[in-house]
């Protein structure tokens, strides 16, 4: 058996069609894999993100794709591989292909330079606990919408040419704390995803700013859902101290009539801005992490001891 790259047209062929009824959410199967040639074909895909499989000859055994990220830790700069979408086909299912596949890869990652692995369970620990990885703080909250005060600011909808300001405001809001850096190709991932609906596909988008003169001064990214009577938070950013205190009045606004707000709990420096909510633990995803360095081995004990909730946002889910 060996680790080989699939090629984004063969992984379409092999691959997608299998798992559109798992992730293709209300796409058709043709919509589904031309969102997934997409990112492939673009500069975050060919920077970023491969699609691997693990073979026996000709056979394939299990795939997953993988994603090259940064984790900024202070001054420190670390190797992330991330791993997302394991699938083994149906006629070959429990006899421990993913597994090996997943083992392999972090073989290869380790000895290759990089310094930490991650990934986002929807299977509950134990399956790659056995293999590296370690469980991660993973909260989410819930909170009334008239807990946040409802103040005089002026907010907007989010425009296409929004998005450099919202990068700066990504950028200082995570100064000094542990985070994913975000090229601009891995932000054209984002809105990529959020164009194709694949993370949410329920309910309405709805992404504010409060801007500041011609500038973006603070921002969130959400979806309506009605339905539910909430809206769920997915990142929210600002540029200052004065943009941070806006936060609480752009969620109001977000949630408009809806009497809930969701998500994530937010990584530290984010958390702050909201009032009291019901915290619990998040069932799934899960984030988890595996040390491949001794630096990846520092941070993963940090972070798993240092906090309770995910040190990403939601929107860096795989």
């Amino acid at each position: 058996m060996r680790l080989q790259a699939i090629s984004p047209d063969a992984y379409a062929r092999q691959v997608l069609v299998e798992t559109a009824a798992l992730w293709a959410g209300k796409r058709d199967v043709d919509a589904y894999v031309a969102d997934n040639l997409e990112i492939a074909r673009s500069a975050f895909g060919k920077r970023h993100y491969r699609t691997i499989g693990l073979y026996d000859r000709r056979t394939l055994l299990a795939s997953c794709k993988q994603y090259d990220r940064t984790l900024h830790d202070g001054s420190r700069r670390l190797r992330a591989v991330g791993i997302g979408a394991i699938f083994t086909p149906a006629g070959l299912r429990g006899r421990g292909y993913a597994t090996a596949m997943v083992a392999a890869l972090l073989d290869r990652s380790r000895a290759t330079g990089y310094d930490v692995a991650y990934l986002f369970s929807d299977i509950g620990p134990r399956f790659y606990s056995a293999i590296g990885f370690n469980e991660m703080p993973s909260r989410e909250i819930s909170l009334r919408a008239d807990a946040l005060p409802r103040k005089r600011t002026i907010v907007t909808p989010l425009r296409d040419g929004d998005w450099r300001g919202v990068r700066r405001c990504f950028e200082l809001a995570q100064r000094g704390h542990v985070h994913f850096d975000r090229t601009a190709p891995i932000w054209q991932w984002i809105v990529m995803r959020m164009r194709h609906r694949s993370e949410r596909p329920e309910g309405q988008p709805f992404n504010l700013v409060v801007r500041h003169g011609r500038g973006v001064g603070a921002y969130v990214l959400g979806t309506r859902l009605p339905k539910r009577d909430v809206y769920v938070v997915d990142e929210f950013g600002f540029a200052d101290e004065d943009a941070a205190l806006t936060i609480p009045s752009l969620l109001r606004a977000a949630a408009g009539d809806l009497r809930r707000i969701v998500g994530w709990l937010p990584p530290h420096g984010a958390r702050e801005l909201l009032p009291g909510g019901s915290v619990r633990k998040r069932r799934t995803p899960q984030l988890m992490m595996a040390p491949l360095s001794v630096e990846g081995a520092q941070l993963v004990r940090a972070l798993s001891q240092g906090g309770k909730a995910d040190c990403c946002w939601a929107t860096d889910h795989l």
